[in-house]
């Protein structure tokens, strides 16, 4: 039996909404004599990286912790904390694309829910790249405590979108995500990039 037509959007932040640039990453890197990749992998490990995407510690207090765990490659608390900083301070850029098609699908009455594994420095990141307003809820997994792909997750998503999951439409560009919101009901889509906004024009039908 074929899906119900979704009439909500639950879009992904990082990777579909936001996109990186590694040459900052890699840049502070060589400044500070670091191994290429090593601030990622740093920030990036479960130990540090799981309570704060759960509320249980704020941003300023991982990056702190990051700053520590990369102190022995750096020699220098100072200079780890230092390199730490001046990597955060880039936030990212907004897909140009992705939000104008954001912009069509909230035109069309379709609710758009921006999903995301984040910090409690979301708010501040969507002011400072022009986001505030442009999408109907936003699903931070820091605030809610939960994150993604628990199923639990996706049931607040659901719910901040007033919407059942069989008609909630997710984007993300993880594959544990969208199993994750396929256990719990959603239909998914697996991004790849710009391409794939003529798909979901077509799985929204506006």
């Amino acid at each position: 039996m074929a899906r119900e037509r979704a009439t909500a959007l639950l879009l992904d932040f990082d990777g579909v909404l936001r996109r990186w640039d590694p040459a900052v990453a890699a840049e502070v890197e060589r400044e500070y004599g670091l191994s290429a990749g090593v601030l990622g992998e740093i920030a990036e490990s479960w130990g540090l990286l799981q309570p704060v995407l759960t509320g249980r510690v704020s941003h300023a207090e991982w990056v702190s912790s990051v700053a520590d765990a990369l102190t022995p490659s750096v020699g220098d608390p100072t200079r780890a904390r230092a390199a730490v900083e001046q990597w955060q301070r880039y936030r990212g850029e907004v897909d140009p694309e992705v939000l104008a098609f954001v912009r069509e699908v909230r035109a069309a009455g379709i609710r758009v829910g921006l999903g995301t594994n984040a910090t409690d420095l979301l708010d501040a990141d969507l002011a400072a790249l022009d986001l505030t307003g442009e999408l109907d809820v936003v699903v931070n997994s820091s605030v809610i405590g939960v994150h993604k792909p628990a199923k639990e997750y996706f049931q607040a998503a659901c719910a901040a979108l007033d919407t059942p999951p069989a008609r909630v439409l997710f984007v993300d560009d993880e594959d544990r995500a969208i199993s994750g919101a396929r256990v719990a009901g959603l239909s998914a889509h697996r991004w790849t990039g710009p391409a794939d906004l003529r798909y979901l024009r077509a799985a929204l039908a506006f």
